[in-house]
């Protein structure tokens, strides 16, 4: 691991829409129709997949305090069959300054693949039910790469996200493989969102305040946050998770390496260069 943080111990939160097409892939765009956005290409909204150190006051659903992800496999929900999507990301581990109980200022300090994996649950009132149903339901790569500059000219800029089903052997494309730089909000731009939203979101429609649940947590110095699936290909946007799969994304410099390079450390189950973030996570029932 390059970057040494035990995400039991901070918030995790993801970002819908902050990748043109996605909710429609995701039959999630009618969930957002009365966000309204600063900006038409804007993402949507943050949402709660993991808040520890919560005592019993009734701020937070229970079950927003399991802790969901895993580095190596994706559980079933117990209750259902389900329909489970992978849904490939870039995570970024950030610092955080209070200012009383608003966040003053955030500072990425690391990035990762991420699986913000999803059940596709018709009648849900809240994003984050479709996000945490218990341990295993999530993942986060164990290779946390370190950041040295969140702007145009550091070395993340050169990264893209890719991601792919494996099914009995075969490896499938499951998203676009995308430059981090494609998403709608980045850089500096993104983290002054983050701040608003956290500060100002409220409780409406599929979304939380999720500074209260922030302040439940006790404040904490960091928090983890996906910023955002890529579209899916046909094959991902139709095709479910099954028991035996074997779900994959994959954060990996462009100046260094090759979609096919990639695809040949899957084959040869190759997870050692540094410089790229795997996640592989092997689907159960």
């Amino acid at each position: 691991m390059t970057g040494t943080i035990d995400l039991k111990n901070i918030p995790c939160f993801g970002i819908a829409g902050n990748i043109a097409g996605h909710l429609e892939q995701a039959g999630e765009a009618k969930d957002f129709v009365n966000i309204k956005t600063a900006e038409e290409n804007a993402p949507k909204a943050i949402f709660p997949s993991y808040i520890p150190h919560v005592k019993s006051d009734g701020v937070v659903p229970n079950f927003l305090k399991v802790f969901p992800f895993s580095s190596e496999k994706i559980i079933f929900p117990s209750d259902t069959d389900g329909k489970l999507q992978i849904e490939p990301e870039c995570a970024l581990v950030c610092s955080v300054k209070w200012s009383g109980d608003s966040v003053e200022d955030l500072r990425p300090e690391y990035f990762c693949a991420s699986n913000d994996c999803s059940i596709r649950r018709e009648g849900a009132k809240k994003i984050s039910e479709k996000k945490n149903w218990g341990e295993c339901s999530k993942g986060a790569s164990a290779n946390l790469i370190p950041i040295e500059k969140f702007a145009l000219d550091g070395i993340i800029s050169t990264y893209r996200i890719a991601s792919y089903l494996i099914r009995d052997g075969e490896i499938f494309e499951y998203g676009e493989n995308s430059p981090v730089r494609n998403y709608s909000y980045f850089y500096e731009k993104l983290v002054r969102w983050i701040i608003e939203k956290i500060n100002t979101q409220i409780d409406e429609g599929p979304v939380e305040k999720i500074r209260d649940y922030l302040i439940a947590s006790g404040k904490p110095e960091r928090i983890l946050i996906s910023i955002g699936a890529t579209r899916y290909t046909e094959f991902g946007e139709t095709h479910f998770l099954k028991n035996g799969d074997a779900a994959v994304v994959v954060l990996y410099p462009e100046t260094e390496y090759s979609a096919d390079d990639i695809k040949g450390f899957l084959h040869e189950k190759d997870f050692s260069h540094k410089d790229i973030s795997f996640l592989f996570e092997e689907v159960e029932r």
